[in-house]
């Protein structure tokens, strides 16, 4: 059964999971793949940053701006693309999806962002939301938070933990991330991701 968590009266409204989870939220997340554009040859391409409506990619070929492309992004599969604009490194596409499958790519990007740096066991192919691993969580006075996961996003994550909450506003790391501590629960809290090269 799902654990229900009360908030405090003290909550940022800058922050919503779940909404944040089917927003464009952009995120540095490195696939590698393949695209095809005019019938010609594929060409290797390897994504910067990837949302579930668009990605910046990394590619030896750039296509011209409004060019249709055919993506394979490895654990993502088949997209079509167009691009949008070119870069000093490749070039940017919006996917053209259905709103079925842009439903199902915030799942899987959403799952590839956090398992693996938030320490989770990939139980599940593209679930809902993954919750219920384990997970530490590093204050900034060096004290580790033995945590439970209740809710990823791409945008961020809440935890369930003992003891006091971290205060609104400090930057705690999980694995490979960093976050702002932007909600207190009851029995935890949650966090915004901080992009690299935001100040904190």
């Amino acid at each position: 059964m799902q654990t229900r968590l009360k908030l405090k009266e003290q909550v940022s409204p800058r922050f919503d999971l779940r909404k944040d989870r089917r927003s464009n939220v952009r995120v540095d997340l490195a696939l590698n793949g393949r695209f095809l554009f005019d019938g010609a040859e594929d060409h290797g391409l390897l994504t910067r940053n990837i949302s579930c409506g668009g990605a910046e990619i990394v590619a030896h070929v750039q296509p011209e701006v409004d060019a249709q492309l055919i993506c394979y992004l490895d654990d993502l599969g088949r997209l079509e693309a167009e691009v949008v604009r070119r870069t000093p490194q490749g070039f940017a596409v919006r996917f053209k999806l259905t709103p079925r499958k842009r439903d199902k790519i915030a799942d899987r990007l959403t799952w590839l962002l956090n398992y693996k740096q938030l320490g989770l066991s990939d139980e599940r192919e593209a679930p809902r939301y993954a919750g219920g691993g384990p997970a530490l969580v590093s204050r900034a006075d060096g004290r580790v938070l033995q945590c439970r996961t209740i809710d990823i996003s791409l945008a961020g994550a809440a935890f369930e933990a003992d003891g006091p909450p971290p205060p609104l506003g400090e930057i705690v790391t999980v694995g490979n991330l960093r976050g702002e501590v932007v909600r207190t629960l009851r029995n935890g809290f949650a966090i915004r991701y901080i992009p690299r090269g935001e100040a904190s």
